[in-house]
């Protein structure tokens, strides 16, 4: 690994799309943390030309702008290795972490259909069983009024005519 260099910080490129990762608060622990111990890691800078193009080490680089120095420990690696470095998603722990919590979410999917699913046969039967509970008064009942309950069914085309003339019904 490259020796770390201290490099003048007015001199050090930031592309834009770095700069709209920074974040204040992060800056402003970094910057407590250099007040107290220190620099510990350098940032990775590398050479475009005439200048310096920072490439790793944003919320340092600002922490020490907004300490008021003129300098920062970097090292300069080389334009291959900047260009190649995996970006964030391609990294395997990554993935692996990425894959890990789609599994849980849909495992966690399934399990909310499944008591979702429950819950509704419950529901149904409870309903079901309702329905088929005798009504007041009913067969079941001992205290229910003899005209309510129903007459056995005639044995014979008379009998069920004789029985509908006397309960007043058509036949």
């Amino acid at each position: 690994m490259p020796k770390p260099e201290s490099f003048p910080i007015e001199t050090i490129f930031v592309p834009t799309k770095q700069k709209k990762a920074l974040k204040p608060e992060t800056v402003a622990e970094v910057a407590e943390s250099i007040m107290e111990i220190g620099q510990q890691e350098p940032i990775s800078i590398r050479q475009d030309g005439d200048r310096l193009v920072l490439v790793e080490g944003l919320h340092r680089l600002e922490a020490c702008k907004a300490l008021g120095e003129t300098t920062i420990l970097g090292v300069l690696v080389a334009a291959e290795l900047a260009q190649h470095k995996p970006l964030l998603a391609e990294r395997p722990e990554v993935e692996a972490e990425r894959l890990k919590m789609a599994r849980l979410k849909q495992l966690r999917l399934e399990k909310e259909a499944a008591e979702a699913a429950m819950g509704a046969v419950k529901r149904v039967d409870a309903a079901d069983a309702s329905r088929t509970r005798p009504a007041k008064g009913g067969r079941d009942n001992p205290k229910a009024s003899p005209s309510r309950t129903a007459k056995p069914a005639p044995k014979s085309l008379s009998a069920w005519i004789n029985q509908q003339k006397g309960s007043g019904g058509r036949y």
